[in-house]
């Protein structure tokens, strides 16, 4: 049965959010499963990494949802690729401090804040040292998890362009 150019464009627009989102959740769980299920502690870059993704899932859901135009859909799905261009800034900027590239931010090294008592203090001291940014924890092929998700995240945002320039054309 051939689709029509109607039906094709509908079935793009619930396509293409849910691939982000998949590609968000995936993303997100692999994070989360080497953090708790491996023990490989994030530093404050991965953090930073994981927040895009929390953004462009939460876009790409609102983009499913059936109240939600499909101008503003087209829009939603545009935002999720300015979220992963970040990302991808975030995780190469990681991988220039893992590789000594450049230096990175203070809390990297646990320059962030300052403990205001002797009780802030101990509480400091009494919690895990911060986990450096420029080591790196695990790699494969010599390619950080940060590498990966730099090269993960720029694919999700090139295909998020090529989405959203199908949606244009077929709308």
């Amino acid at each position: 049965m051939i689709m029509t150019s109607a039906r094709l464009y509908l079935a793009s627009v619930r396509l293409y959010p849910t691939l982000l989102l998949l590609a968000c959740l995936g993303a997100l769980g692999a994070a989360l499963t080497t953090q708790y299920g491996f023990g490989l502690k994030p530093c404050v870059l991965c953090i930073y990494q994981r927040i895009p993704y929390v953004i462009a899932a939460l876009l790409a859901a609102t983009a499913l949802s059936p109240r939600v135009s499909a101008r503003t859909k087209l829009l939603l799905i545009a935002l999720c690729g300015v979220a992963f261009a970040v990302d991808s800034g975030i995780a190469v900027f990681h991988v220039g401090v893992e590789h000594h590239w450049w230096e990175g931010l203070a809390a990297c090294v646990g320059g962030g804040p300052q403990a205001q008592s002797a009780d802030a203090l101990k509480a400091m001291l009494a919690g895990p040292p911060p986990v450096p940014c420029d080591q790196i924890p695990w790699s494969l092929f010599g390619i950080s998890m940060a590498g990966y998700n730099a090269m993960f995240a720029l694919s999700l945002a090139v295909f998020t362009v090529w989405s959203v320039r199908q949606l244009k054309e077929r709308g």
